[in-house]
């Protein structure tokens, strides 16, 4: 057996307990490091998550070279994600960085570039590529029981309050969180989007502040695609929707459909159904029933974080590439991107 792959976690605020809960339910893997620009904060993960006593280093630099550092996972806030990435590969070690990679494609490929130019593992964080009804729906997709592709949804139309920004520090600024309702929390929808869809080819956008005040980004925003197949979708994200409801993705084509809302299949009907349907059905009929972190960001599972962990410690350990590399990541980003240009300038914008 080889070695738990040891990682330092950057940053201990509320992501980085899911981290450490995951890590803690991986045998492969530990804690081995944490980093924090206060030992209070600190010592408070420790405590919250009952992770084993580790050392706690002010800076990156310092952690990267302690003993039993083999990886890092990134939990500091999104416009913070380029500079510790950096730091960690050139100090060859392996990187996984909380959603998004980073706030801009310029940003995302330097981290990409960095890992490639030191030859570690690299990684983006989306959890609910890992749930089971939407790996589900991927091989469905893959398997072309849906024909010709022809329109894919995904809304994820959340709430926040005022408090939540207001408490947040860097919550709701352009330079960190690089921007709002789409980039911070329909992010993981936008992707799992163009990883049933494919990659979009143009794309148009609207967005606005509704709801909150005192914030620098969006609170509601909507878009259109048109996907390199040929294919449409469509985008709604909010924090600005009362009470905030459960994210959903849809994918319809000229030979079937299928709905599914947070880990739940609302509608799963093809032209030709195999007795697997009846079986995805009654599997995935009202399982979850949970918010999914719509109203509050607390309420999801560390199930996704806990999968995708072990999936990236045996990309390393297998030497493969993770099945959400950096390259993966950036797509959303690109997207979002994108959408902001075309809402900024009123054109639709090329891919």
């Amino acid at each position: 057996m080889p070695e738990p792959l040891g990682f330092a976690i950057i940053g201990c605020g509320m992501i980085a307990r899911f981290h450490a809960k995951a890590i803690q339910e991986i045998p492969s893997a530990r804690v081995t490091a944490l980093v924090s620009r206060t030992k209070e904060s600190a010592e408070k993960l420790l405590a919250d998550t009952g992770l084993p006593p580790c050392p706690i280093f002010a800076s990156v630099e310092e952690a990267v070279k302690a003993r039993g550092v083999d990886a890092v996972v990134i939990t500091t806030p999104s416009g913070a994600h380029q500079e510790p990435a950096l730091v960690a590969a050139r100090a060859g070690k392996h990187v996984v960085v909380e959603k998004p990679l980073e706030i801009t494609g310029p940003r995302c490929q330097a981290i990409i570039d960095a890992c490639d130019a030191a030859q570690v593992k690299l990684c983006t964080i989306f959890p609910s590529r890992f749930g089971d009804a939407n790996t589900t729906l991927k091989a469905a997709v893959d398997a072309g029981r849906f024909g010709r592709l022809t329109l894919g949804e995904t809304t994820c139309k959340w709430w926040r309050t005022q408090q939540y920004y207001d408490e947040g520090g860097w919550k709701g600024t352009q330079a960190l969180d690089g921007g709002g309702a789409m980039m911070n929390q329909a992010i993981h929808n936008v992707d799992l989007l163009l990883w049933m869809m494919g990659d979009a080819a143009h794309v148009s956008g609207f967005t606005a502040t509704l709801a909150h005040e005192r914030i620098e980004v969006e609170d509601t925003a909507v878009a259109v695609i048109r996907f390199a197949s040929g294919a449409l979708g469509v985008i709604q994200a909010t924090t600005s929707v009362h009470p905030g409801y459960p994210k959903t993705i849809a994918v319809h084509g000229d030979r079937g459909s299928a709905v599914i809302e947070q880990d739940d299949v609302l509608r799963w009907d093809f032209t030709l159904s195999t007795t697997d349907d009846a079986k995805v059905k009654e599997r995935f009929a009202q399982k979850v029933g949970a918010s999914g972190g719509s109203a509050d960001p607390k309420a999801i599972s560390h199930e996704g974080h806990r999968r995708q962990l072990a999936d990236f410690v045996d990309a390393v350990q297998q030497n493969r590439v993770p099945k959400v590399d950096g390259r993966e990541g950036k797509k959303a980003v690109d997207l979002i991107c994108a959408i902001y240009e075309s809402a900024r300038t009123g054109k639709t914008v090329v891919l």
